[in-house]
């Protein structure tokens, strides 16, 4: 979605909401495209078809809510998601000023988290690990016929494999996007968790793995960092035998991510190709250094 084109949106939704859209500032355009509004309120605009994990979205902020688990606020008065012609906005109270959490904060939260009974009141989706793997695949704007070929068959090979996945930690609440840029600290200590729209019911491991990666495949996290984070959880993701199933689903989706944003700039691009190139075998062995572009 161009910006001028979730600019639209947002004006409609805004409307329709009884907000003002004029002095609105895009502050962050990538899944979704994120602005501020007047009144400390915060407005996403996310993508055609997805109106339904913008749902639970909401319903998922007002349960944490209600469970005293910190998480952005669903803007009260709006009947939410509203939907422009299949696009979703939603609207959210601003956060106090923060920062990324640091990563014993993220395995506290996660330990919250994954202990809570699901909600009675709704159900949750089951985790869909692939979700939008193949559309991003199939989209990506720089990617060759045999690297999109490759893609597709190393997708179904992740399939096939995941359905064979070894038990493990009990299945349970999920955040389902738990990175380090999803959990984030204010000043006072407070760990929020951002980014509700893939909460499901599913394996605690997902979860973990998210900062596992970060020492296994991208190299931004050291040994005694993940150390921390594993004695803070209580639980060591990587000594469990469906490990690298997971891994090699996270890599493959942080790698489509890219691939699916590679058009926005020559350091997207250059990074998108890197990624590929290090799931296909040619830049060597893990940690691989994947660069965060925007």
């Amino acid at each position: 979605m161009t910006v001028d084109h979730a600019h639209r949106v947002l004006h409609h939704a805004c409307r329709r909401a009884g907000l003002d859209p004029a002095p609105a500032e895009l502050i962050r355009r990538a899944e979704n495209s994120v602005y501020r509004l007047p009144g400390e309120v915060i407005a996403r605009v996310g993508r055609s078809g997805q109106t339904a994990a913008a749902g639970n979205e909401v319903r998922v902020a007002h349960w944490l809510e209600r469970a005293g688990l910190p998480a952005v606020r669903a803007l009260p008065g709006v009947e939410q998601p509203v939907d422009v012609d299949g696009v979703p906005v939603t609207f959210w109270r601003a956060l106090p000023p923060h920062q990324e959490a640091a990563d014993r904060q993220v395995a506290d939260v996660l330990r919250r988290l994954h202990v809570l009974d699901p909600p009675g009141e709704f159900a949750l989706p089951e985790l869909a690990p692939f979700v939008r793997v193949r559309d991003r695949i199939a989209a990506a704007p720089t990617v060759s016929a045999a690297d999109r070929a490759w893609l597709l068959g190393y997708l179904a090979e992740l399939e096939a494999r995941h359905a064979e996945l070894p038990g493990g930690l009990a299945a349970g609440v999920v955040h389902g996007d738990a990175w380090a840029g999803n959990v984030v600290a204010d000043g006072g200590g407070t760990v929020w968790l951002l980014d509700l729209e893939r909460f499901s019911f599913g394996p605690p491991e997902w979860d973990l793995v998210s900062t596992a990666v970060r020492m296994t495949s991208f190299g931004t996290l050291d040994a005694a960092e993940y150390a921390d984070f594993c004695a803070a959880y209580g639980h060591d993701v990587t000594g469990w035998a469906g490990y690298e199933t997971l891994r090699d689903i996270r890599e493959l989706r942080a790698c489509s991510y890219m691939l699916q944003h590679a058009g926005r700039s020559d350091a997207a691009r250059a990074e998108a190709h890197w990624r590929l190139a290090c799931l296909r075998g040619g830049s060597g062995d893990r940690p691989w250094h994947w660069r965060r572009v925007f």
